[in-house]
């Protein structure tokens, strides 16, 4: 299988691409590098804007059986600040993608979506066909990502599977996303810095290894799945206090965080059902959090050495 990776650089698209050479298929990656920096010298690497017209061309030429959407503004706080470049690069950008993969005859589009398309839930976790509650641009540009991924199958016929992807750790992480407290945890943590929890440190979210939402999106490339979304997450709440907790205990430090106001606009819980997505899709979270968050630590430790 010929795949293209947008957003071949970043923390999660990195590991795709790993992940589909060690599987023995062929890959074209596609990055602007404005946060990515992962990259392989044995793939084709496109260094690109998602949104620059000439992708169509590009995809036409090598007409990738499959494309894996990755590519993104994923923080909530720069949507909230820049609404209009998190929509050229989210809507606009995926609007492109969708058009290039048509074009070229690609057999099918694995959309990255995010839990933030359901806002504040009512019930937790909360299963893949909640009603949609976006709560800031980033989650509107996802939401957005969702209809043209419905809207290409039911004009064109492309064929799309969508993963709604709950808080995605791991080895590469950086601190945007949101995620990525357990990266600004660790660094500092290893570093002797100060760490800080905010509000009163009840919050929750639904951590998921890397390697485990990476065979999520390897599972979505065949016709399983086609047309629907499935949740990526382990349907387990973590506390934002517990959570350094765990980091604190990976990382051989002291667990002692100052407390800081609360955020406008946190979300006070979420986490994710992925029961549909392991009846269609086989998929199971394999990697529990302590263990994820030792394999985390060790890389972090391993790239300051």
């Amino acid at each position: 299988m010929l795949a293209l990776v947008t957003g071949a650089a970043g923390f999660i698209g990195s590991h795709l691409v790993d992940r589909l050479l060690a599987d023995g298929h062929e890959v074209v990656g596609l990055d602007d590098f404005s946060t990515g920096g992962n990259t392989r010298a044995d793939i084709e690497m496109w260094r690109m804007d998602v949104a620059d017209p000439a992708l169509a061309e590009r995809v036409a030429a090598r007409r990738p059986e499959v494309v894996f959407h990755l590519a993104a503004q994923v923080s909530v706080r720069v949507s909230v600040s820049d609404p209009l470049l998190d929509a050229r690069t989210n809507v606009v950008g995926t609007a492109n993608v969708f058009e290039a993969a048509r074009a070229a005859g690609s057999r099918k589009v694995v959309f990255t979506s995010s839990c933030a398309v359901y806002g504040v839930p009512d019930v937790l976790p909360v299963p893949p066909d909640a009603q949609l509650r976006p709560a800031s641009p980033y989650a509107a540009s996802k939401v957005s990502g969702e209809i043209y991924a419905q809207t290409y199958k039911a004009l064109h016929g492309l064929d799309f599977t969508t993963l709604t992807l709950a808080n995605v750790y791991g080895p590469r992480q950086t601190p945007e996303g949101e995620a990525g407290v357990i990266s600004i945890f660790t660094d500092a943590l290893l570093t002797g810095k100060p760490t800080q929890v905010f509000g009163d440190g009840k919050q929750t979210r639904d951590y998921v290894y890397v390697a485990d939402v990476v065979d999520a999106f390897m599972r979505s490339a065949g016709e399983q799945g086609g047309g629907e979304r499935f949740n990526v997450g382990t349907g387990l709440q973590t506390t934002d206090r517990d959570l350094h907790t765990l980091v604190a205990e990976a990382a051989g430090a002291p667990d002692e965080p100052a407390f800081a106001p609360p955020r406008l606009g946190d979300l006070p819980a979420m986490a994710v059902d992925p029961g549909p997505t392991r009846a269609v899709l086989g998929w199971t979270p394999a990697v529990r959090l302590r263990e994820g968050l030792s394999a985390t630590v060790a890389w972090a430790r391993s790239r300051d050495d």
